[in-house]
């Protein structure tokens, strides 16, 4: 049982982040730190706290394990309830940009990378990617004081990748795409299209239909993303016009990388979009959209939400 004790966990990487729930029993909280590789099996852990008489002394809460931690210090953290305060959150539809800016404002990351290229910063995650946006799951992060920001990308870029396999495995048959890597621009032009989250499988069926017409995308996001900096809040129709491998309005098909971080209820709209036979949707002014299977519904759509409104202006 000392052996056991003093023995420092082998764990992959520099941090595991964990989150027990209130409510958990010894046995299951347990079960869980041997299913996130904390531990090599359950029980001995369970004798060990039983042994120091503290078996509902564990807290619940979030918690940053550190690499080199042994099972008691494991123990000491867990009874005490040393639950990490410091967090960073990274919003759904944030781009790269975005997220490299919060972490060089937050005063309790450790800055090892941020100042490196986008490339350099793949490289250094081990991504084999070239273009780091979308790659990363926007959540919220607990870590302790000068984590680095390597480590906090590292553990956003692999929550990315879990959340992207497991939901591929399950997605729907007959889909129009050749990987993963477009599903995730897909579930990225669904996130910054969608203004109602229910909408999403309607917005993405409406999508997945004019890729399989050969028809265009033709969605103002991706647009406004090629344009950069160049942006400056209103699009404009010589926009629209002007071609970038981003404009979906000039070039057929998926844009070449996603344009933001999408969210979980995004990455399944894309998998499993609604069964529709709408190729058009025009937004209504509160959010939510008008969907229209022809040319000439969509057209009375745009005048009755679009052309009308701002007439009485």
């Amino acid at each position: 049982m000392i052996y056991f004790a003093i023995t420092p966990i082998s764990i992959n990487t520099e941090t595991v982040e964990l989150d027990l729930k209130a409510g958990s029993s010894l046995r299951s909280i347990s079960q869980q730190l041997t299913e996130e590789g904390l531990l090599k099996e359950p029980w001995s852990f369970v004798l060990m706290v039983r042994a120091f008489g503290r078996a509902g002394d564990i807290k619940a809460g979030n918690y940053l394990i550190e690499t080199g931690t042994t099972p008691y210090n494991l123990f000491v953290t867990l009874t005490n309830g040393n639950i990490s305060q410091d967090s960073m959150t990274f919003i759904e539809g944030w781009t790269f940009a975005q997220m490299r800016n919060a972490l060089n404002n937050n005063e309790s990351v450790k800055h090892l990378i941020m100042s490196s290229t986008d490339q350099e910063i793949l490289a250094e995650l081990g991504a084999n990617q070239t273009i780091p946006e979308g790659l990363f799951f926007p959540d919220t992060y607990y870590f302790s004081r000068n984590t680095t920001d390597k480590s906090i990308l590292k553990r956003a870029y692999q929550a990315m990748q879990n959340k992207l396999d497991a939901t591929w495995q399950n997605r729907d048959a007959n889909l129009p795409y050749r990987s993963q890597y477009e599903a995730l621009i897909m579930a990225s032009i669904v996130e910054k299209e969608t203004g109602k989250a229910s909408e999403r499988p309607q917005i993405a069926g409406v999508f997945i239909n004019r890729l399989n017409m050969g028809m265009r995308l033709q969605t103002d996001p991706t647009v406004i993303y090629g344009l950069g900096e160049h942006f400056d809040g209103n699009l404009r129709k010589q926009d629209l016009l002007s071609d970038t491998p981003y404009n979906t309005y000039t070039r057929a098909g998926l844009p070449p990388s996603p344009i933001a971080m999408p969210g979980l209820a995004s990455i399944e709209a894309a998998l499993h979009p609604a069964k529709t036979k709408a190729i058009y949707f025009v937004g209504k002014g509160d959010g939510s959209h008008a969907f229209s299977a022809t040319l000439a519904e969509h057209n009375r759509a745009v005048m009755q939400y679009q052309i009308k409104p701002n007439n009485k202006r």
